[in-house]
């Protein structure tokens, strides 16, 4: 069944995973920056290409995942992966499409131990509402301050994550994705200022 659902994408699995890579470690490295993955996201079909392009990217049979409730995203990553479906508490990449969801992702994803903070979840949220807030952050990777727009699941989510008051260096690495491909990465150091 995989190689049937390979057939109907021309994404590349190496040289488009790649620069979608490439593409995420950017906006890691430049907290609360704009990168695009559109052109490659544009190879997928289904409900979300966006989120399957990351999971494609970054998914293989040695970790899991959880998706809210989008079964047939969950079925095609599975599909097209071999990644293990996890629950919350477990899955090492979480997919958020709905943001009404966020709230219990957040406050049960696992989020590293003292000894290995790497052991935590990273979780895309697919964000597609207006920008109308703007925010400020600070962090590794952000010289002083730096000022950006974005919406208002952006800002309640990074408020929810911030309220957990993981201990250093434990937390969650938050990206968020538009439906046009964009991916803006808020990594568990960066802070929003109030």
């Amino acid at each position: 069944m995989t190689s049937t659902l390979l057939k109907k994408h021309s994404f590349d699995t190496v040289f488009d995973s790649q620069k979608v890579f490439r593409r995420v470690l950017d906006a890691m490295s430049n907290p609360a920056g704009i990168v695009h993955i559109s052109e490659y996201a544009s190879k997928l079909y289904g409900g979300c290409p966006v989120l399957l392009a990351l999971a494609m990217t970054l998914l293989d049979n040695e970790v899991s995942y959880y998706t809210d409730e989008d079964r047939s995203l969950s079925d095609e990553i599975a599909s097209l992966t071999l990644a293990k479906r996890g629950k919350i508490e477990s899955a090492d990449f979480i997919f958020i499409c709905q943001p009404g969801n966020i709230k219990t992702v957040i406050e049960n994803a696992k989020n590293g131990t003292l000894t290995d903070p790497q052991k935590s979840a990273v979780v895309f949220i697919l964000n597609d509402g207006a920008s109308s807030f703007r925010l400020t952050f600070s962090g590794p990777g952000i010289d002083g301050r730096k000022t950006a727009q974005t919406t208002g699941t952006l800002r309640d989510a990074i408020a929810i994550r911030d309220a957990q008051n993981y201990e250093y260096p434990r937390g969650i690495d938050l990206v968020f994705v538009s439906g046009k491909g964009e991916l803006m990465a808020i990594p568990r150091l960066t802070r929003m200022e109030v």
